[in-house]
């Protein structure tokens, strides 16, 4: 309670309106963030990051610095909120807040998605999910959410592709699923759930050779999607869903969104609450 009250009190003491210059002054280096990494993290030598984005925050006046730590356990991201003047950093999330928080993010997401999507196209609830096929939390995630959807059929759920930069193969499976998705619906969701089964086996090296398979025994050719996922209209494609998952402050995979409302841990989120948020986000 004591981190959240001095986090609201920074947010609102840093809320002075600032010029594109003074934002962009504010942020703190790669240098600088390193360094402060490595004094934190350094003692741990199975510890190693990744710094993923410098941005100014939703909070004016603060800096957002993404992370992605990894150890013999995986991987998981992490965000810190550095204050203007360089010498505090917070960690946490900034919620959205207001009468209706969450319509601005259902909004730019009922826009912007182009992902494959099941349920009814008119339903009062659309879920979101951010996913990366490389992902192991995605795949643990999978589970979940099937049971999720077989428990609340009349929700509509769509999934967007958000490859990771650090994991080496997976922007190359969002090409793939792409262009699975865009030529059959029904293919795309075998084609998911063969990716993550084969998630062990698959390497950068044998990346397309795997694929193409699991898109073959999804029931669509192969070698056509292959062809498909090299093309630059196909990772533009890929491209924009990343960057509409950034817009609404997607940081790490997977993220799921119940009507706008962000969810960072599915996995970690008892099945009854998941499946009370799908239901009240329904009666609103």
């Amino acid at each position: 309670m004591h981190r959240r009250s001095l986090l609201v009190a920074i947010v609102l003491f840093a809320g002075m309106a600032l010029s594109a210059q003074e934002k962009a002054a504010n942020l703190p280096s790669e240098e600088t963030v390193n360094a402060f990494l490595q004094q934190t993290f350094g003692y741990d030598s199975t510890v190693t990051w990744k710094i993923t984005a410098i941005k100014p925050s939703i909070a004016e006046g603060l800096a957002e610095v993404n992370v992605m730590l990894s150890n013999a356990q995986g991987q998981s991201g992490t965000t810190l909120y550095v204050t203007p003047d360089g010498k505090h950093a917070l960690t946490g999330e900034i919620m959205p807040f207001g009468a209706k928080p969450y319509e601005p993010a259902k909004e730019a997401l009922l826009k912007g998605i182009n992902g494959p999507a099941r349920g009814p196209e008119k339903s009062p609830v659309t879920i979101v999910e951010f996913s990366d096929l490389q992902c192991p939390h995605c795949k643990d995630a999978q589970p979940v959410i099937d049971k999720l959807l077989a428990e609340e059929p009349n929700a509509k759920f769509v999934f967007q592709n958000y490859p990771l930069p650090m994991h080496n193969w997976a922007a190359k499976a969002a090409y793939y699923a792409d262009c699975v998705g865009r030529s059959s619906n029904d293919a795309f969701w075998k084609f998911v759930q063969g990716t993550f089964d084969q998630q062990a086996n698959l390497t950068e090296s044998n990346a397309d050779e795997k694929l193409a398979a699991i898109a073959d025994a999804a029931g669509v050719k192969g070698a056509d999607v292959a062809v498909c996922a090299a093309k630059p209209d196909t990772k533009s494609r890929v491209d924009k869903s990343v960057a509409l998952g950034t817009s609404v402050g997607v940081t790490g995979t997977p993220t799921v969104y119940v009507n706008g409302r962000r969810i960072g841990n599915v996995v970690g989120v008892p099945p009854e609450v998941l499946k009370g948020l799908v239901e009240f986000a329904g009666k609103q």
